[in-house]
């Protein structure tokens, strides 16, 4: 185990890209500081660690720094080889792994347009449509591919790469839906998204470091009155 100052992460509270790396080294069993940034007033440690897009999550380990989610997320596992691991040791799987991860990032796109349109004030009803269908392709993905049998409970295993992604994404999407005025993530139309995303839920390290509801929502407001980038 790393010494506790060896490993830090810069991010920012509400954002799910850090929830991602958060959660993997928690999972993972690793100690961290945790440093928070104010993404209006950027420190010069964040600027000097992520030159290139100059944002959040930022994971620095024995002073040098990793950028992105997705990749400080294979990188921890890479660097922490021991149980439990994130992504499947069989080379196909990983490859599938990347790629379901790499569609629902998509997916996150297109919503985080509908969060820039509803701060412009402008429709939302073209893009929020095309996130519904990137939903609907993943939910059949989890129903022929992942999970014929249901989804998995985590009583026994703990959450891996794949998981992880998608909570950052789903974990909190009734907050976004309040704020955008649409509600049509329901377990009826998406079975085994709910229920993967409930399943997440009830994860003790994951409950622990999902941001609140009431304070998403509040700065999703905040956000909005000051016409400030949703994305840093």
């Amino acid at each position: 185990m790393e010494e506790e100052s060896s490993v830090k992460l810069h991010g920012m509270w509400a954002s799910p890209y850090v929830l991602r790396v958060k959660l993997a080294l928690i999972i993972k069993g690793i100690d961290f500081d945790y440093i928070e940034e104010d993404l209006q007033n950027k420190s010069e440690l964040l600027l000097q660690y992520n030159p290139v897009h100059k944002r959040v999550p930022v994971l620095v380990h024995n002073g040098l720094s990793i950028a992105e989610s997705t990749i400080i997320l294979e990188y921890i596992d890479e660097t922490w080889p021991d149980l439990p691991h994130l992504l499947p040791k069989d080379p196909y799987l990983r490859a599938k792994h990347r790629f379901w991860a790499a569609f629902i990032q998509q997916a996150t796109e297109i919503l985080g347009k509908g969060l820039i349109t509803k701060v412009q004030g402008k429709p939302t009803e073209d893009t929020m449509n095309e996130y519904w269908k990137k939903l609907d392709t993943i939910e059949e993905f989890i129903k022929a591919e992942l999970f014929p049998n249901g989804c998995p409970s985590f009583q026994e295993v703990k959450p891996g790469y794949l998981d992880i992604v998608l909570y950052s994404h789903l974990g909190t999407l009734d907050v976004v839906e309040e704020f955008l005025g649409y509600k049509q993530f329901t377990a009826e139309r998406y079975l085994l998204l709910v229920s993967w995303t409930k399943a997440l839920s009830e994860v003790p390290e994951v409950n622990d470091a999902t941001p609140s509801k009431p304070e998403l929502i509040e700065l999703l407001h905040v956000m909005q009155q000051k016409n400030l980038p949703l994305k840093a």
